[in-house]
C-alpha cells in the first residue's frame, strides 16, 4: 500500500480570523478559500509541502446535525477540547518565540515532556490546540 496524509480537518467560528493565525501567524500558503461567511472551507499548509493540508471547515455544516450537537461542539471548541493537531519544527524555542509575539494564546512554554519529546503548544482563534514538537 501507498498511503500518504493529504488533508486534515479543524474546525473554525471565524473563518478570517483562523485565515489570519494560519497564514500570518504559522506562515501557512493559503490553497483554497471557497464558500462565504462564517461558511467558508479554507485549505491552508505549510509552504514547500504542497501535499499535506489543514482544512479549516465550519463544524456544523451538516445539515443533518442536531441543535444539540451543534451545542456540544460548540461548548467543546470553547474549552479547546474538539480538535488538535501536532506540527513539527528543528527550532522549537525559535517558533515559539515568533508565534508568541505575534499574540497567539499560549497554553505552554517549551518543555522536556518526561515521554522524551519537547513540546509548546498554543490555541487558535477557535479554541484548536495547537502543539508544536521539536525534531531533530
Amino acid at each position: 500500500m501507498d498511503i500518504t496524509i493529504h488533508t486534515t480537518v479543524l474546525p473554525h467560528d471565524d473563518p478570517d480570523a483562523s485565515l489570519a493565525f494560519y497564514r500570518d501567524v504559522l506562515g501557512f500558503e493559503v490553497r483554497t478559500d471557497v464558500g462565504q461567511g462564517k461558511m467558508r472551507w479554507i485549505t491552508v499548509g505549510p509552504v514547500g509541502q504542497p501535499g499535506t493540508s489543514i482544512l479549516l471547515a465550519p463544524p456544523d455544516a451538516d445539515p443533518g446535525m442536531t441543535e444539540d450537537e451543534r451545542r456540544t461542539i460548540a461548548e467543546m471548541m470553547a474549552k479547546g477540547t474538539y480538535g488538535w493537531i501536532l506540527l513539527a519544527t528543528p527550532d522549537l524555542d525559535g517558533t515559539f518565540d515568533k508565534v508568541q509575539a505575534l499574540d497567539a494564546e499560549v497554553v505552554q512554554e517549551p518543555t522536556d515532556q518526561p515521554y522524551g519529546v519537547r513540546d509548546c503548544a498554543f490555541r487558535d482563534p477557535a479554541g484548536n490546540m495547537i502543539r508544536i514538537q521539536e525534531v531533530r
